[in-house]
């Protein structure tokens, strides 16, 4: 691979040709417009355009998959080619600038009025240009060192309530998961700092029950704070968690944003978990939007430790598919000389049921499963719930199906008589 440029992938949609589409695209990202100017010289073009590098045609179809003034004004119409492009971008364009970076594989793109459809479908940049970007602080070593788990998935869960808990209610809730052996705890994406729960008294408040846990049983449970925040207020925060004993905050990674990740990064050496709440918006539609492993490379870029990737056979919209690309995305390590690997969070109506595809998907237990409703609705309450999903895990791993496992595991077999029904 070429260490001076990076190479993007898209998929695209048009009426027109498709190499001349490529072409356009090539242009308007790197130093061309619509039309030739005076100081696009030749001697520019040979240092700063972006080249196209294939195109390969695929299926044609008859109705655009996205509607388009400007084809319309011009009566443009079908049928409608689909194709892959790749494209080659000078680093030299960019340097070491993550929104830059974004806005240059994508920005316009998606306004371009020759296209009735286009998507980042990946991102591959030379190791020597990621190490210039941020590398996460505690990544998956980190994180199985400071919670203790060695070999076994980390079992992990949500305060729920999601908001209106008032902190004494969270402290009393975080009292009871760490008595039933949870490895990581986190706020839900809508409670930040709330009036019946502010942070700078909830941080406190549960990290005294945190630390004695700690000093009673020798474990270290890792709870994820959101300090999602204007940026000043998100460093005043973590430094808040630092103080006090803790390990992790959790960020909404597409509401701040690239340079306050970095920011928050470069300020704190705590875990930053990202959520990535607000993706769908982003991915759903075929032919708009961006890829999981085009964005995550984006992300993975801004230093975090942890990447939300929503759960198999879970509660949301996103194929099995896309969530198996997006945990073996966040196993490989886009550095050959780091281990810059990101620990997957998995999460979304996740139960003991579900641990089986998690592990043949990941093939790993370099995950963080996370279950809210799984754990604190299992009918023989919380403990029993994270035993259900323990017990789960060591029946994937052996290659036991979880219904061999729960002849003689109680808590799994009271989780598949609850949630089976429920989940099917």
């Amino acid at each position: 691979m070429s260490t001076d440029t990076f190479l993007a992938r898209y998929l695209i949609e048009t009426p027109l040709p498709p190499e001349q589409v490529a072409e356009v695209i090539a242009g308007e990202q790197s130093c061309g417009t619509f039309t030739r100017v005076a100081g696009e010289t030749e001697e520019l073009r040979m240092r700063a355009r972006a080249t196209v590098e294939r195109v390969q045609s695929l299926e044609s179809v008859t109705r655009p998959s996205l509607s388009n003034a400007l084809l319309e004004r011009r009566g443009t119409s079908g049928p409608y080619q689909r194709a892959l492009v790749d494209i080659r971008f000078p680093i030299a364009n960019i340097g070491a600038n993550l929104p830059t970076l974004a806005a240059c594989v994508t920005g316009n793109l998606f306004d371009l009025g020759e296209v009735t459809g286009l998507r980042l479908e990946s991102l591959e940049l030379p190791a020597s240009y990621r190490r210039q970007f941020d590398m996460p602080t505690c990544g998956i070593a980190g994180t199985r060192s400071r919670t203790g788990v060695v070999r076994n998935a980390m079992v992990g869960t949500i305060i729920k309530p999601s908001v209106g808990l008032r902190t004494e209610d969270v402290v009393q809730l975080v009292q009871t998961l760490c008595d039933a052996g949870v490895d990581f705890i986190k706020d839900d994406e809508v409670c930040a700092d709330p009036a019946h729960s502010p942070l700078h008294e909830r941080i406190p408040a549960v990290m005294e029950v945190i630390r004695a846990h700690e000093e009673r049983s020798g474990k270290h449970v890792m709870f994820a704070f959101n300090i999602t925040d204007e940026t000043d207020a998100m460093k005043r925060h973590a430094d808040l968690v630092e103080r006090e004993g803790g390990s992790c905050v959790m960020v909404s990674q597409n509401w701040v944003g690239y340079s306050a990740l970095q920011t928050l990064r470069r300020h704190t050496g705590l875990a930053l978990h990202a959520h990535r709440n607000g993706y769908g918006a982003l991915s759903r539609h075929p032919l708009l939007g961006i890829s999981v492993s085009a964005y995550q490379t984006l992300w993975r870029l801004a230093g975090a430790d942890h990447i939300h990737v929503h759960g198999l056979q879970g509660k949301f919209a996103q194929a099995d598919q896309e969530v198996r690309e997006a945990i073996g995305h966040c196993l490989h390590r886009l550095d050959d000389q780091h281990d810059d690997r990101v620990l997957p969070v998995v999460s979304s109506g996740q139960w003991a049921g579900t641990v089986e595809t998690t592990w043949q998907a990941a093939n790993s237990t370099d995950v963080l499963f996370m279950a809210g409703g799984g754990i604190l609705a299992h009918p023989a309450g919380a403990h029993a719930g994270v035993l259900s999903l323990q017990q789960a895990w060591q029946a994937a791993v052996q290659g036991i199906s979880v219904h061999e496992q729960a002849k003689t595991c109680d808590e799994l077999a009271q989780a598949l008589a609850f949630f089976g029904p429920k989940m099917a």
